[in-house]
């Protein structure tokens, strides 16, 4: 039976998360023995199967001391011990520090390491020495998972050698057949409330078009510290009767079925799951060209989706306006948008990951 561990910060709500909890899911199901070791441990987090081993690494407060390199070293050293004691074959790291963390906890250890990156490598390793160390240590991996062409070319040519490109699968919730009834008039979007997802480019695109489409209404699905400045915006644009923000969902797969369109406002993506989720739905969808290239990897503008420039408001604008102008062409690219699924299924996509460890482990 192989061993594996995958090592993250928690298991918070997040796109790489799900990610980690899916990949959990389908190993412990193939009969692996699956560890997830995260340092924190959150209120609102996913499930797993009673059947993976959760672990812990944070440092207790008897641990923890006053220096900050000391207690480096002391999450270094536990994260080491845990690696000793599970033995895993291999471990799957995440997001930013937490990859060089796993290599350097697996150092006099047996198993493979295979770090991910799962954001624009630039905002990932945000300061010079961290671009430093993921461009010259992560040489040392025995596998680097990345998610775009863009994410890809980040590094130099000894590191793309050890590198493959793997996507996200999409949920189970969302591998369903695309509704074909008459849409509610609705434009959606999903995603945390800060300023990296940029909602206010939405509600202000849709601004100078409430008049003119006067029975449509926006949604935004998600919460996060930005509420507050984006219902003061809803409220300046006398928008209150139109924009809502619902907050957190449980059942956004059903809740999003019938929409119009999904607008998505990021400045940076790595492999926007929102996204991938809304098109498996089949409605048809607009999104910001952003970094790392997660939207344009999915999207053929105006075949499956559109694509419009980062925090280009007016593109955005002009965009939807045309979508809701041909309704007629929006059903056809939501159709388009649906065929993703059979690229993009868990079954697919998670044996590419199995045979990438396998090929690691060999």
């Amino acid at each position: 039976m192989k061993r594996i561990a995958f090592y993250c910060s928690s298991l918070s709500r997040g796109g790489a998360e799900r990610v980690f909890v899916n990949l959990a899911e389908y190993f412990n199901q193939k009969g692996c023995e699956v560890f997830i070791v995260t340092q924190y441990q959150h209120k609102d987090e996913y499930t797993i199967s009673e059947g993976i081993t959760r672990i812990l690494s944070d440092l207790t407060e008897q641990e923890t001391g006053k220096s900050r390199i000391r207690n480096l070293l002391a999450r270094l050293s536990k994260l080491h011990r845990i690696f000793r004691q599970i033995q895993p074959d291999i471990i799957l790291s995440c997001n930013g520090k937490n990859n060089f963390m796993a290599m350097a906890a697996n150092t006099f250890l047996k198993g493979k390491v295979v770090v991910s990156v799962v954001a624009d490598p630039k905002m990932e390793y945000y300061t010079k020495v961290m671009q430093f160390l993921a461009k010259n240590y992560f040489c040392f991996a025995d596998g680097i998972v990345l998610q775009t062409k863009q994410a890809m070319n980040f590094f130099p040519k000894r590191i793309q050698k050890k590198s493959i490109i793997l996507q996200n699968s999409v949920n189970p919730k969302f591998m369903r057949s695309r509704y074909e009834g008459v849409r509610r008039k609705e434009i959606v979007a999903v995603g945390r409330l800060d300023e990296n997802k940029n909602h206010a480019m939405l509600i202000k695109a849709f601004a100078g078009l409430a008049e003119e489409f006067s029975d449509y209404t926006v949604i935004v699905y998600g919460e996060g510290e930005s509420r507050a400045g984006l219902e003061k915006l809803i409220a300046d644009l006398h928008l209150g009767e139109r924009v809502f923000l619902y907050g957190k969902c449980e059942t956004i797969e059903k809740q999003i079925y019938e929409s119009s369109l999904f607008v998505m406002t990021s400045d940076t993506e790595g492999m926007p799951n929102a996204l991938l989720e809304a098109m498996s739905l089949g409605l048809p969808v607009i999104s910001t060209d952003c970094p790392c290239g997660g939207p344009a990897e999915l999207i053929h503008h105006g075949e499956n989706g559109y694509l419009v420039p980062v925090r280009d408001e007016k593109a955005l604008k002009e965009q939807i306006w045309y979508c809701l102008s041909h309704p007629e062409e929006l059903e056809s690219v939501g159709r388009r948008a649906a065929e993703i699924q059979c690229a993009m299924k868990p079954e697919v996509v998670n044996r590419k990951w199995e045979e990438y460890f396998e090929q690691v482990m060999k």
